[in-house]
């Protein structure tokens, strides 16, 4: 008979780390579980100093959230640990999130975060601690099928948090569970208030977590001195139209704050950061169609290099707040690559371009990869119309 984890044991006798961040999600995790029967161990990461990200002076911003996490492990009975992976953050997130910026490209830094930081190291240090499972709060469900364990969409679409898993391995999947999966949000403040948690009411973090203040090009700045090198303007025609001040202060898509006069309105369609030169145009030139990938993690059925020469019909997001659209997914002389049913804007170098069995809202996460390039709808090849349907 299998647990509430799906493993052939008694709760009492399963030992389960939980990623305590100490928000409202990760505290109903450790609570519902601590009140099954589970033996539970809490952990959390202090992941950076706020003032050396910011240049700002003050104590942690992580203080009150380690804080919280201590207070909830305290109310439920549990043992609690914080382990500084400030070093291991600072290097394989907030370096590689400025790095990318500069070279032009839209970054996720809870991608990397989730793939460098939580879903490796802190996996390790469960099992060191002799645990069978690390369960956390992301909204987003596992389920056991034929050969080991898949992700899926959560029940709550609106809390959807599977654009950011993408990179999970199998391996992981085997030891991860995520129990609000199956949950609402509104279900899990209700939980915390019944469990008596007084993170209860606590809001949600809404930006990254070491840029606070959402102004992206001042901690990139601060982090690398002179980065921000000024250059030109030019529309897609060959027209310069005006300077900037560094390619780190625009995104793909952008329409506002361009710095140019123009008789059209004029989006970014490419950051050229090689040559400092931000391209812009109309809104039409934006439009792709064929997207291609880099570090691609699959985690469908059988191995990526099976897949049909003709592709694999698939759903894909291209961005975190966009909906699966429908695709076709193949591997091609360039590598892994998607054509998309119908065109999509503003699709950034850097960001993640993430799959599914379907569009519907708990469908199963095939995996993704980052995009490495997105060609304009005129110079693609036209999507199959099979995707298109």
């Amino acid at each position: 008979m299998l647990n509430s984890l799906d493993l052939p044991r008694r709760p009492q006798d399963t030992r389960v780390v939980v990623a305590m961040s100490g928000g409202v999600d990760s505290s109903v995790v450790a609570a519902l579980l601590k009140q099954e029967g589970y033996d539970v161990v809490g952990i959390t990461l202090q992941l950076y100093d706020h003032g050396a990200a910011t240049h700002r002076k003050g104590a942690c911003c992580a203080g009150q959230d380690i804080a919280d996490a201590r207070a909830v492990a305290e109310r439920i009975g549990i043992p609690h640990y914080v382990l500084d992976y400030e070093s291991r953050f600072k290097s394989a997130v907030i370096d590689a999130f400025a790095e990318a910026y500069v070279a032009g490209e839209t970054p996720i830094p809870c991608v990397a975060c989730n793939q460098k930081v939580k879903f490796r190291d802190l996996l390790d240090t469960a099992q060191d601690l002799g645990a069978d499972i690390l369960a956390t709060g992301h909204y987003v469900a596992s389920r056991a099928v034929p050969g080991g364990r898949a992700l899926y969409r959560p029940k709550d679409a609106e809390r959807d948090q599977s654009y950011f898993m993408f990179a999970t391995t199998r391996a992981q999947l085997d030891i991860l569970r995520f129990p609000l999966g199956e949950m609402t949000k509104p279900q899990t403040r209700v939980a915390a208030e019944r469990l008596g948690l007084s993170v209860a009411a606590k809001a949600d973090s809404q930006d990254i977590c070491f840029v606070p203040s959402g102004r992206y090009a001042e901690v990139i700045e601060r982090l690398k001195p002179g980065a921000a090198r000024p250059g030109e303007i030019v529309h897609v025609d060959g027209r310069v139209l005006g300077r900037h001040a560094g390619v780190i202060h625009y995104t793909i898509g952008q329409r506002k704050g361009l710095g140019i006069a123009a008789g059209e309105p004029l989006y970014v369609v490419r950051l050229e950061a090689d040559a400092a030169r931000v391209v812009v145009g109309p809104r039409t030139a934006l439009a792709t169609r064929t997207v291609l990938l880099r570090e691609v993690n699959w985690i469908g059925d059988g191995p990526l290099e099976a897949l049909p020469a003709e592709g694999l019909e698939i759903a894909v997001r291209v961005r975190s707040t966009r909906a699966p659209k429908p695709a076709l997914l193949r591997v091609g002389p360039e590598g892994p690559q998607i054509e998309l049913g119908e065109a999509e804007d503003g699709v950034s170098p850097g960001q993640a371009a993430v799959f599914y069995d379907t569009a519907e809202t708990q469908a199963r996460v095939l995996g993704g990869g980052f995009i490495l390039k997105a060609l304009a709808a005129a110079a693609a090849q036209p999507a199959l119309s099979a995707a298109a349907g």
